[in-house]
């Protein structure tokens, strides 16, 4: 009886033996490993005065045609005042004739003209996918890429005063006269 008590202990204890022997000393392993150094970041307001003082890359592909030129006579230049506080200026570019140099908020871009079947002129940076979008009574920066509007109701006193213009005397509609074809 004893030697049936002893092998059913052995029995019962020889699995935990296994166990105790099979398991790694892995918290020494762990008090071994390095911490990888924290990254270094940039608050906002570096990158913001970095930014400010970086110019705009002159260097460009960009071949103007004399259509683009002619467009680029009609740019409205000057700091225009967009909604929700936002503003936007818009200055000629001394070096390259036809290009200009917009900027808001911190941002730069550096846009040329294109030419537009609608008749609103159109200006693009296509490094930054950004567009100035003018017309005769206001203007919007966007960046396409993002598909996001930077600058919306844009007005330089120019504009102001086509706006006011347009209230008092406005333009005859699209549809003036259609129905009287009918009759």
């Amino acid at each position: 009886m004893k030697k049936i008590a002893l092998i059913a202990t052995l029995a019962l204890a020889l699995p935990f033996a296994a166990m105790a022997q099979t398991t790694p000393a892995k918290p020494a392993a762990k008090a071994e490993a390095k911490k990888a150094p924290p990254k270094k970041q940039v608050t906002r307001k570096a990158a913001k005065a970095v930014e400010e003082v970086t110019p705009v890359a002159d260097e460009t592909n960009i071949v103007l045609t004399d259509a683009d030129l002619a467009v680029a006579q009609r740019v409205s230049l000057g700091k225009a005042q967009c909604e929700l506080g936002a503003d936007v200026t818009v200055a000629a570019d001394e070096k390259k004739p036809g290009f200009f140099n917009v900027s808001t908020k911190g941002v730069k871009y550096r846009m040329h003209p294109v030419e537009s079947r609608t008749g609103a002129i159109r200006l693009e940076d296509p490094r930054a996918g950004a567009m100035w979008l003018q017309l005769g009574n206001k203007s919007m920066l966007m960046n396409q890429k993002a598909g996001l509007r930077i600058a919306d109701e844009c007005q330089t006193a120019e504009q102001v005063a086509f706006a006011e213009e347009m209230k008092k005397n406005p333009p005859k509609s699209l549809f003036e006269g259609a129905d009287a074809a009918k009759k």
